[in-house]
């Protein structure tokens, strides 16, 4: 099992970046998928989830509006793009994976989880 995030970096406010999750190992479309963030001293948050079909989303209320949560069953992959970005959204972001209907705020919720991935945005 992997989940493999990509597309980090470094933007200056008001910016955008995308960042995707490849899935390997395990049924994808059988398992609901979210966004965690955890910013330095912070716990780690829920910013986004998708359900398995991709019909429902939730968004935290900070990022609703600027953050798009997506998938794509047929090539197991997740994206989240995040739009108009703030340095209040600096944190390290993990892509992660859930067997169970709806969606976790908890991380013991979840069942799989990708390395961390940073974004920071500065300015």
């Amino acid at each position: 099992v992997q989940l493999q995030a990509s597309g980090g970096g470094s933007v200056q406010t008001g910016g955008s970046l995308r960042l995707s999750c490849a899935a390997s190992g395990f049924a994808f479309n059988s398992y609901g998928m979210s966004w965690f963030r955890q910013a330095p001293g912070k716990e780690q948050d829920l910013v986004a989830f998708i359900s398995r079909s991709g019909g429902s989303t939730y968004y935290t209320d900070s990022v609703k509006g600027r953050f798009t949560i997506s998938r794509d069953n047929a090539e197991n992959t997740m994206t989240l793009q995040m739009n108009s970005l703030k340095p209040e959204d600096t944190a390290v972001y993990y892509c992660a994976a859930r067997g169970r209907t709806g969606w976790a705020n908890r991380r013991y919720e979840y069942d799989y989880w990708g390395q961390g991935i940073q974004v920071t945005v500065w300015g």
